[in-house]
């Protein structure tokens, strides 16, 4: 089927290390599919380093064989989709679990105008035995709920791994994993740069290898999860540094006025007060984390520029910033003093500690978050030297 480059309207892309029990009737299915259906197209194999002989098998049935050194699922994939000629692509695991003898709910959502269309194994059918139990029940609806959240993205099948898409996005996604977590890095990315995503039904069968396959339920599960974290500096460090510090300056604001009783014989005093400063310093170094990922992530091109919190960031200057906490760090100064007085009136003597620790306490708390407010300007004004 393979035809002039600017006439090739479909390039069916699949990674392949060792697939010879499989490969072969991949191939057949989609250039058979391409075939009845009328589409001009070719198939293009990204071959890992295989050495049971997949490669020749694949380029007697006319595939292209593009060989990726680098190891990793996302480099195999990577490779093939960057050699791809055609104007659109659909991949998949070259282990005869996805169907590539119907591929025309992705190639009609293509034509449409959509840029990225994912298949859905939940909507099509899943056969007996074709996805593990901890997958199926677990693994995939839990991961794929924590997209949906972090990123309001419109699929519900996060991880299947058939999906079609204009070749050109490719370029504009930057997509930099190596790993099982490109699946996920390429939904996050299209849904950040609000590309055109549509979900249409897929069959999973179980797939015709002898041997284990190369997913780690555990390993590539928290990679999944950890680059879901990692692209969402709002749940990863702003929503909890917010939480810890509303929950810390509640539990100060009662207590820091004397001992209170919330239980039957049980009394929250200066102890309770401690943890409660430790939750607002915490929580105040998880927001600034937060403010200088996302604002290194724009800077380097991971995330793309938000207008509203750029006018927040552009109002915000570093010499503003070092007057906020210089009043701060001066507060609790003051309160330092305060407490130093109160000591010199009992001739540097000893103190009643709870008294004394409601006073110290926010004073400390005060100084801490002033300097982290100076240095995290200062911080901020070097990450933006490149946008000023």
């Amino acid at each position: 089927m393979n035809q002039a480059n600017n006439n090739i309207e479909l390039s069916v892309v699949m990674p392949c290390l060792n697939e010879a029990e499989t490969i072969e009737v991949c191939i057949r299915k989609a250039f058979a599919w391409m075939h009845a259906n009328q589409v001009i197209g070719e198939v293009v194999i990204g071959d890992n380093g295989s050495t049971d002989g997949s490669q020749k098998m694949a380029t007697d049935l006319g595939a292209r064989v593009i060989d990726i050194p680098r190891k990793g699922y996302g480099s195999a994939l990577m490779g093939a989709i960057e050699s791809a000629k055609g104007k659109y692509v659909v991949m998949g695991d070259s282990d005869d679990s996805y169907d590539f003898s119907n591929l025309t709910p992705f190639i009609t959502e293509l034509r449409a105008g959509k840029d990225l269309v994912m298949g859905n194994r939940f909507k099509g059918g899943i056969a007996p035995g074709a996805m593990p139990f901890l997958h199926r029940y677990l693994g995939n609806p839990v991961l794929s709920f924590i997209g949906r959240l972090f990123f309001n993205c419109p699929v519900s099948d996060f991880h299947c791994g058939l999906r079609g898409f204009r070749q050109d996005i490719v370029s504009h996604l930057d997509l930099k994993t190596t790993g099982m977590e490109f699946a996920s890095e390429m939904v996050v990315k299209a849904t950040i740069f609000k590309l055109n995503i549509a979900e249409v039904p897929t069959t999973l069968n179980k797939d015709g290898r002898s041997r284990p396959p190369h997913l780690r339920t555990w390993r590539d599960g928290w990679r999944h999860l950890r680059f879901l974290l990692i692209y969402s500096p709002r749940w990863l460090f702003l929503y909890p540094g917010i939480f810890l510090m509303l929950l810390g300056l509640i539990m100060s604001i009662f207590i820091v006025r004397g001992p209170i009783e919330m239980l039957p014989h049980v009394v929250f005093d200066t102890n309770t007060l401690l943890y409660a400063g430790a939750f607002i310093i915490v929580g105040y170094q998880a927001v600034s984390f937060g403010i200088f990922t996302r604002t290194y992530a724009v800077q380097a091109g991971f995330l793309p520029q938000n207008n509203s919190l750029a006018k927040i960031a552009d109002s915000i200057s570093m010499e503003l910033g070092i007057v906020i906490g210089l009043l701060i760090l001066f507060a609790g100064v003051g309160g330092t003093l305060y407490s130093l007085s109160l000591w010199e009136a009992k001739n540097f003597g000893p103190l009643e500690y709870s008294e004394i620790l409601r006073k110290v306490i926010p004073s400390v708390i005060a100084i801490i978050v002033g300097l982290q407010t100076i240095l995290s300007s200062f911080f901020l004004s070097v990450l933006q030297v490149n946008k000023k």
